[in-house]
């Protein structure tokens, strides 16, 4: 299991590759819970570190699949 200073910084990598690859999602970074990182905020546990991380990882990832299939629906609907 990871730290919650290993957590943070993955967090924080990942926040930062929202920001500069997908900028398009960074209003939903603003609706999702914040922690911050070398704080005591109460609350806040591994596991609570560990579930935002996942949910960063999954709106990413879900993120670029829709992306992905709605590039490849253009690409079936553009003429040859």
């Amino acid at each position: 299991m990871e730290s919650e200073a290993e957590l943070n910084a993955e967090i924080l990598k990942i926040t930062m590759t929202i920001k500069d690859h997908y900028p398009e999602l960074s209003k939903y970074l603003e609706e999702m819970p914040v922690t911050i990182p070398g704080e005591y905020v109460a609350g806040v546990s591994r596991k609570s570190l560990s579930a935002y991380y996942e949910s960063l990882k999954a709106m990413v990832s879900g993120y670029i699949a829709q992306k992905s299939r709605a590039q490849l629906e253009k690409t079936k609907n553009s003429p040859v």
